[in-house]
């Protein structure tokens, strides 16, 4: 496997969610606010890399009649294990994730990589490629909460970034925009993102 090749396609030519179109619905959920958005690109990177490397590692054993199965059982376990530490070192996050954490068992991009790597590949190769995806899927949800943060509530990771005498409340000129604080302003960012990907990535242009 070239390395070099696997990271350029998995965080940008083929990056799960602005070219294989994956994982939209959490995209759109937990981009509020960065905090949330980093925490749950980890949580899925940590999924998605482990399923594939126990998967790969078991790829040999497994009988192709229950494939789908067996994959959704390593994944749950994963899932899990994220809830669990989520709950035990930042409950806070892991009320406001709420029932999204759990639904990373149900991510087309985990599910995608354990199909089209795991059962072919390594277990170092299937470790890689579940990691650099799962850091693509974290790359758009820190930039998408980063511009919905920033400009929904004038923070960045819970810290005032724009001063409080600027706001009209105090005199100033400025007032937060409520529209990039509702989902479907997370859709024209990524929709954003996708339009300059496919503008400047020759490849990728039809």
């Amino acid at each position: 496997m070239n390395f070099k090749e696997t990271i350029r396609k998995s965080v940008l030519g083929s990056n799960p969610v602005t070219v294989l179109v994956l994982g939209i619905c959490s995209a759109l959920a937990v981009t509020v606010h960065m905090k949330e958005a980093l925490i749950m690109g980890l949580a899925v990177t940590l999924v998605s890399a482990l399923s594939n490397l126990v998967i790969s590692l078991m790829r040999k054993t497994i009988p192709s009649r229950i494939r789908i199965i067996v994959e959704l059982l390593v994944i749950s376990f994963f899932v899990i294990l994220a809830d669990q530490l989520l709950k035990a070192y930042a409950y806070p996050e892991s009320k406001t994730l709420s029932v999204y954490v759990g639904l990373i068992i149900t991510n087309c991009i985990i599910m995608g990589r354990l199909e089209s790597c795991a059962l072919s590949h390594k277990p170092a190769e299937a470790l890689a490629d579940g990691f650099l995806n799962g850091i693509g899927y974290a790359l758009v949800l820190i930039v998408v909460a980063f511009f919905r943060e920033f400009f929904g509530c004038g923070t960045l990771f819970g810290v005032q970034i724009i001063p409080q005498g600027w706001y009209f409340a105090n005199g100033g000129f400025y007032e937060n925009n409520g529209l990039f604080i509702l989902p479907p302003m997370a859709l024209i960012l990524i929709g954003c993102i996708v339009w300059l990907q496919r503008t400047f990535d020759k490849d990728l242009q039809e």
